[in-house]
């Protein structure tokens, strides 16, 4: 009787267990399926990215639960939320992302915060977030004759307020009039010919435009040279340190400059630079500086870049071409074919088209060395149809103890290298690259496909319609660059080349040639 009794305990309490279970899976099971939460979720995942410098480009994840979002905007706070909104935004729509609050203050920390609002429902707590606007620019473009050798009128939106305007170097500080305000122009003298200035305008201790400009070659500090002048008897007969000061027109008829002493080429009117038709033959260990100047191949029968080292068996000093443009060269930009060193190349702030690159690559050393390469800031299109960007070939065994850099930063590539072409054939031991900041768009070029080629430094850089250049995008090619974007650019008018970007991430990031995320 006591087993049995045992038993039926044993049973009851299996059968109460089981029941007991069944009970909760199913109340679970009913529990999932009508979860329903009387308050919305906060708004999840917010960016905050500033463009144009003074707006600012919101988004979040949507919520489908969610009919509208109501937004703060604080100034000079740091999620604390404390007082007075500056600006309210109510019934933002799922349609308005990512939204836009623009014309904020320059130079300021701004806390916004954003909650969810369904009617019916709970609206949910806020969500926050904190970001900085960049220095404003209400400076306007220089006209031409505004800057001069030892003036400048400077030009900003008119009616904007000014206090004052800073200029360094020298310390100059120009108190600005009611009248200056409402005309947004001013002129500033007593400047320093062939100097970098930065101008600082002020609104009290608000800065409202930070910009930088160089004065003109003054011509007595130059040799002066006018299109009917023989320009080559001139760079026959100079010494080195001499600097020529060019006046608008065209110099040369498909001709041969011939530098062999290290001087400096400069156009007096960077608004209407001179024409050099022809290409530069550097010799003898020379330097050069090209500046403010067109450089046309159009009708060379020879040459064919712009520059070409002919010496031999030489040192070479810089070469740098800063703010030219160059154009109509059938092989290519410059051509280093001898054993010579050269100290470093430079090509800065230029605009270069068409230069087709048939029979040879577009910065081109076959047999010489280069200590440091530089391409920046610099705008390169219908050039390089199917031949390569770089090439520097290995000629490391006759310049021992060499160690070249190649840096490409902040360029507008378009179209280049085509067929599948390298934009670094670069083969020359040793070789640290750097490639950061650039838009390539508009090609099937791959990095490298050359074991010696050193992986380069990234950052920031912008690929568009450039599948070669990331992983997948190419059989052949040994390097990729991932952590880069593929946003479109949106180009204004390229068949003007015309590259300003539209695309307000990209002018964010400040990504590609300068000129044009202005």
């Amino acid at each position: 009787m006591e087993r049995k009794q045992k038993y039926n305990i044993t049973l009851l309490v299996f059968l109460a267990a089981v029941l007991f279970n069944f009970s909760c899976t199913d109340d679970r099971a009913e529990e999932l399926k009508s979860i329903n939460y009387e308050r919305l979720f906060s708004p999840i995942r917010i960016e905050a990215f500033v463009i144009n410098r003074t707006d600012a480009r919101l988004n979040w994840t949507h919520n489908k639960d969610v009919e509208s979002y109501s937004l703060e905007l604080f100034a000079d706070d740091s999620l604390s939320f404390t007082g007075t909104p500056e600006r309210s935004y109510n019934e933002v729509t799922e349609d308005q992302l990512p939204y836009y609050i623009r014309e904020l203050d320059g130079e300021t920390r701004y806390s916004v915060r954003i909650k969810s609002v369904t009617a019916g429902r709970t609206e949910s707590k806020w969500s926050a977030i904190t970001f900085k606007t960049g220095t404003e620019n209400i400076f306007q473009p220089f006209q031409n004759g505004d800057v001069e050798a030892t003036a400048v009128t400077l030009r900003w939106i008119p009616g904007r307020t000014l206090t004052t305007i800073t200029l360094e170097p020298g310390g100059i500080t120009h108190q600005v009039t009611s009248a200056e305000i409402a005309e947004g122009s001013a002129t500033i003298e007593g400047l320093t010919d062939e100097t970098n200035y930065t101008v600082t305008l002020k609104n009290g201790t608000k800065t409202r435009g930070i910009l930088t400009f160089m004065t003109l070659v003054d011509i007595g500090n130059a040799i002066p040279v006018h299109p009917e002048d023989d320009f080559a008897a001139l760079l026959a007969a100079a010494n080195d340190g001499d600097a020529f000061a060019l006046f608008p027109g065209t110099y040369g008829t498909t001709s041969k400059f011939v530098v062999n002493k290290s001087v400096e080429i400069k156009g007096v009117y960077p608004f209407n630079p001179p024409v050099l038709n022809g290409y530069i033959s550097l010799e003898e260990g020379a330097g050069l500086l090209l500046k403010d100047l067109v450089l046309d191949g159009t009708g060379l029968a020879e040459g064919n870049q712009s520059v070409v080292f002919n010496t031999a068996s030489v040192s070479y000093g810089d070469l740098k071409i800063e703010g030219c443009e160059v154009k109509n060269y059938v092989k290519g930009l410059y051509y280093l074919n001898v054993v010579s060193e050269v100290n470093s190349i430079t090509i800065n702030n230029c605009l270069i088209h068409n230069i087709e690159c048939n029979g040879g690559d577009f910065m081109d050393s076959r047999t010489g060395a280069i200590r440091t390469i530089t391409l920046s800031n610099s705008t390169i299109y219908n050039s390089v149809l199917a031949r390569d960007l770089i090439r520097y070939d290995d000629k490391s065994s006759s310049f021992p103890g060499i160690t070249s850099k190649i840096i490409v930063n902040h360029n507008t590539l378009y179209g280049v290298a085509n067929s599948g072409k390298r934009l670094l054939y670069i083969r020359f031991k040793g070789t640290e690259i750097s490639f950061t900041n650039n838009i390539v768009a508009e090609t099937t070029a791959i990095f490298s496909n050359q074991s010696s080629t050193s992986v380069p430094v990234f950052g920031n850089n912008n690929y568009f319609n450039a599948p070669g250049l990331f992983t997948g995008g190419s059989t052949s090619s040994l390097i990729f660059d991932d952590s880069a974007s593929s946003e479109n650019p949106g180009f204004m008018n390229v068949s003007d080349g015309n590259f300003t970007v539209t695309n307000e991430l990209l002018k964010a990031k400040g990504t590609g040639d300068p000129r044009w995320v202005q």
